[in-house]
């Protein structure tokens, strides 16, 4: 959604690297660049003037005219406002002292409230909670019977007394549900309303009879994230007519240019709490504004991508694929490169992981053009194998080639390219287990380089023989013990003696398992 907008911010801001000092017209120049691209991302107009004053005040002042790097000090200053405009700090849900917790849902027709109480439950669910669904949108054809099958999918209960389809009395349904909810030990209720315009005042004075008639802790008010600039419009609207607490931005993985994003909680004064950016009922997630501003500049978001590693992966296994890397390249076999894969698909699209990583914003199009079907099409390959070739792949002759692209649906050369690009993968990851680092990073301890240079040094010195047969034994047998030793160094033969009393910072155990 904020492809053009990241875009153009990383264009304005190319233009201030290697200027060791920015003029009045640079910094001129570059809020009206940030200006016309804001504005282009259907930025409210009020937003971007008091981003814009913000950003000019703060980047003419002593913090970047003193500032070593003028240039990374502006883009510092405008992603500390970009996450100003977005909300700030992180909003969470409140829940009641006393179960259980209610929440609204109001918004649009069309906004997806349906289908996002059923993320909601699911994603409340996972945090271990109970919720219950209420069917109080009596008035969309089929709204009931839709709820019902999205509560089924997310697995959790619903409350749907009433057919629907014009009938019966929402209001009467929303207070039944909390006795309903009490009496079965629900501790969280979510109350799905019917869809409104903003100009209808009929229905906007049923969702304030089901609020009064409730009193939910938590009021979210749904906003397509597609709509632009009339998302900030319609919201001012529910603000007066019924009051919300937060707000939750639906279809989140549009080709809209995300205005309302970046609108809403400045205008409103109230939070975004939720972003939902897919179609499955797990793509739907806390929303976090200072890693929002992050992927608008390019920056990814390694904290999302870490928690949803964490998530996914057992930290028991992590530890137990660690150590039979250790033990050499062997060790991993083509079970364990299915297992890693599918536990990374997992985690979601492999585009929008990707996306995550920082500067993965240059090659966006390589990324969008990725085809997720690749990844089936290697666990196909891989499933066509005998057990025997999966632990031991160097027995796949031109015949088994064959049939295994024969069974998997595949070419031969498909075949070929897996076991090559497998081998490879299972070099460098041992490498990396057995503490030899990324290759080609010379000059760092514990690096691949670094031990390279040093090994070359090492048998240079080797080739000066002695010519006493006697001595030169000696040399050797000294030469051989201390080869052992380093060996039972984790950080393998090129490693310096002190390295093995070498000790990780604090904050990178935690990692480590």
């Amino acid at each position: 959604m904020f492809d053009t907008l990241s875009d153009r911010l990383a264009a304005t801001f190319k233009n201030l690297r290697g200027k060791g000092r920015l003029s009045e017209a640079d910094i001129d120049a570059t809020a009206r660049e940030i200006r016309i691209a804001l504005l282009e991302a259907d930025v409210a107009l009020p937003v971007v003037r008091a981003f814009i004053k913000q950003v000019k005040e703060r980047a003419s002042g002593l913090e970047v005219s003193q500032a070593l790097n003028p240039a990374q000090q502006v883009i510092k200053i405008v992603n500390e406002e970009l996450v100003g405009i977005l909300g700030g700090e992180t909003r969470r849900v409140r829940f009641s002292k006393q179960p259980p917790t209610v929440i609204m849902l109001a918004g649009l027709q069309g906004a997806g409230k349906t289908t996002l109480a059923g993320k909601l439950g699911y994603w409340l669910k996972s945090q271990g909670h109970a919720p219950l669904l209420v069917a109080c949108d009596l008035q969309r054809p089929n709204a009931v019977t839709q709820l019902s099958v999205v509560a089924e999918r997310a697995g959790v209960a619903v409350f749907a007394p009433e057919a629907g389809n014009g009938v019966g009395d929402p209001v009467k349904v929303a207070k039944d549900s909390i006795e309903f909810a009490k009496s079965k030990q629900y501790d969280v209720v979510i109350v799905d309303t019917a869809g409104r315009l903003g100009v209808d005042e009929e229905l906007m004075r049923q969702a304030a009879d089901i609020r009064d008639a409730v009193s939910p802790d938590e009021i979210l008010f749904v906003v397509d994230a597609m709509i632009g600039q009339d998302a900030v419009n319609t919201a001012e609207a529910f603000r007066d007519g019924v009051g919300f607490d937060g707000v939750v931005l639906s279809k989140l993985d549009g080709d809209a240019r995300g205005g309302a994003a970046l609108s809403i909680a400045h205008v409103t004064g109230k939070q975004i709490m939720f972003a939902s950016n897919g179609e499955k009922l797990d793509e739907f997630d806390t929303f976090h504004p200072d890693r929002m501003a992050s992927r608008i500049l390019g920056m990814g978001d390694m904290l999302s991508l870490i928690e949803k590693a964490e998530q996914t992966f057992s930290q028991a296994e992590a530890q137990k694929m660690a150590e039979k890397l250790a033990k050499g390249p062997k060790e991993f076999t083509l079970d364990d490169f299915l297992s890693q894969m599918e536990q990374v698909r997992k985690m979601g699209s492999i585009s929008k992981l990707l996306g995550m990583l920082p500067g993965m914003g240059q090659i966006k199009d390589q990324i969008a053009n990725l085809d997720e079907r690749d990844v089936d099409r290697t666990a196909a390959i891989i499933k066509s194998m005998t057990p025997a070739e999966r632990q031991d792949p160097t027995i796949l002759n031109g015949s088994r080639r064959a049939r295994v692209a024969k069974g998997s649906g595949t070419e031969v050369s498909a075949v070929k390219n897996l076991v090559e690009r497998f081998f490879e993968a299972r070099k460098m990851m041992s490498r990396m287990a057995q503490g030899g680092g990324m290759p080609g990073m010379p000059g760092m301890p514990g690096m691949g380089g670094a031990g390279k240079k040093k090994k070359q040094v090492k048998q240079a010195k080797g080739k000066q023989r002695s010519g006493n047969p006697m001595k030169r034994k000696a040399d050797e047998a000294a030469e051989a013990a201390r080869r052992a030793e380093q060996a039972d160094s984790p950080f393998g033969a090129a490693a310096a003696p002190e390295a093995q009393n070498f000790e990780l910072p604090d904050e990178f155990k935690k990692f480590m398992g």
